[in-house]
């Protein structure tokens, strides 16, 4: 199965600004996601969906530095900016990655693919329930159904946000869950906040910046050194709505 691998990634950002472009222990956010996701097993391409503002010309530039493609698209509907994308770069099932995820885990990413071809679903996840720490976030769906939720999705949220048309029609789609066998939801490694910044380059020292760690490395080290996740306990996820 030919699997293509969305980032999106843009500029703005209501509470941080700038920060895909951010330094996190000697690279970009954006390449730390970047090149996790080039050790994934199961994907077959990777494409950075940025948006035709000029302030995302920079996006554009860090990816012709890191050689990876690079599609341009609405800034507003993200749901557009996905067809349009993997209408450029035809796959049969697409995984989205949110930018702002630089511990993003291939094993996690390609499990979730698996399962998704293993179950014939039209959309796979890994947070519906989420049992991972938010910023482990995988969602992989088919061409056909991505089709489909561009086709009928109008509500506002649905197009900035992508995929809730999928989950919230499960009786349209073929839904397939991975969860883990411990609930780690209560952990934080998605970046959103000048909090989340300073947690994610303590994650990244304590591991000399490498870009080899696993999701259970960083449980491992959560659970030795409590205190880090203090760091970032305060900070509030945004919901769907929030614009």
């Amino acid at each position: 199965m030919n699997t293509l691998a969305i980032i999106q990634a843009r500029m703005g950002s209501s509470r941080l600004p700038g920060k895909v472009l951010m330094d996190l222990g000697g690279a970009s956010v954006l390449a730390r996601v970047v090149g996790r996701l080039g050790r994934s097993q199961e994907i077959t391409q990777i494409v950075v969906a940025t948006t035709v503002a000029p302030a995302d010309d920079a996006i554009v530039r860090e990816c012709e530095r890191l050689h990876v493609s690079c599609f341009r698209g609405s800034e507003d509907d993200v749901l557009d900016r996905y067809y349009q994308c993997a209408r450029a770069y035809p796959a049969n099932a697409i995984v989205r990655i949110t930018s702002d995820c630089p511990l993003i885990d291939p094993n996690l990413v390609d499990e979730t693919v698996i399962i998704l071809k293993n179950q014939k679903a039209d959309y796979a996840s890994n947070v519906i329930p989420r049992t991972y720490p938010r910023g482990l976030d995988t969602e992989v769906f088919t061409s056909a159904a991505l089709e489909r939720a561009w086709r009928e999705a109008h509500e506002l949220y649905e197009r900035e946000h992508v995929t809730p048309y999928f989950y919230e029609h499960p009786k349209t789609f073929r839904m397939a869950s991975v969860s883990g066998a411990v609930d780690y939801s209560r952990y934080r490694w998605t970046l959103d906040t000048r909090e989340d910044l300073e947690l994610l380059r303590a994650i990244y020292s304590r591991f000399d910046s490498r870009h080899d760690l696993s999701w259970q490395d960083v449980i491992a080290l959560m659970e030795r050194e409590p205190e880090l996740a203090e760091l970032n306990s305060q900070v509030l996820q945004k919901s769907l709505r929030e614009h």
